[in-house]
């Protein structure tokens, strides 16, 4: 069982673009709380999902955030947002999990969700070759040009590992991209759920590993406004100038 949540958005028209609609957020059997923002956790996360058109980002979000699979057959247009909350050992994760559209007339919408990701999920199709060759000709140059976390963790997915007599990108070749760019990777199938919770597992638990990462999200968590919670704001020094 999952319920659905409708949040009403706009992006500023200083980033370049208005983009206004209604935002699904689903939230798993695992979550409790309501969408006020009132349930607590000790982290919160963005994990942002990038690669070409048709690789999968959506479904393996779904099958992520809802245990279901979904064979998305139209494009994500902009960006879909999902949060999903997870527990590491004693610690309560909020993850707001962003899904961006590989097509190229939406790269400049994108780029700016980039900003404050502690975490990059790098998507490519193990049954098309061009997916995975964009990774170092396109996705790692937007990652490199907009990543405003120096020690922001990167995860290489290779999906549709269901298709496996279509295969043309061997493991190998994965390893060894991961290896020279610094990933974490892990093939797996959001049609046969194989993998997708490891995958952001590990992620998940790389960040809370890296300390410049894991006090940035503890932070946030802290400087969030809650309803009907007390905030404490540090005082200030009225006799000097804090610009």
């Amino acid at each position: 069982m999952s319920e659905i949540c409708n949040c009403k958005f706009s992006i500023p028209r200083r980033e370049g673009f208005l983009f206004a609609g209604v935002l699904q957020t689903r939230r798993t059997e695992t979550e409790t709380g309501s969408c006020d923002g009132s349930m607590e956790f000790d982290h919160l996360m963005k994990i942002l999902m990038v690669g070409d058109s048709g690789v999968g980002k959506s479904s393996l979000l779904i099958r992520f955030t809802s245990d279901t699979f979904a064979d998305m057959s139209s494009p994500t247009i902009g960006v879909d947002f999902k949060l999903k909350m997870v527990n590491k050992g004693e610690k309560r994760v909020k993850l707001t999990l962003w899904d961006t559209a590989g097509q190229e007339r939406f790269r400049t919408l994108t780029s700016s969700y980039y900003r404050g990701a502690q975490g990059i999920v790098l998507v490519y199709d193990v049954t098309r070759r061009q997916t995975f060759t964009s990774l170092s000709d396109v996705w790692l140059k937007e990652i490199e040009r907009y990543s405003t976390k120096e020690d922001c963790i990167k995860m290489l997915v290779g999906n549709k590992l269901d298709l496996e007599s279509e295969r043309v990108v061997t493991k190998k070749e994965g390893v060894d991209f991961a290896r020279r760019h610094g990933c974490l990777f892990l093939e797996a199938s959001a049609k046969s759920s194989t993998n997708v919770k490891l995958c952001f597992d590990e992620l998940v638990q790389k960040i809370l590993e890296t300390p410049s990462l894991s006090a940035d999200t503890s932070a946030l968590r802290q400087n969030l406004l809650r309803p009907g919670h007390p905030q404490d704001f540090p005082a200030t020094n009225r006799g000097s100038c804090s610009c």
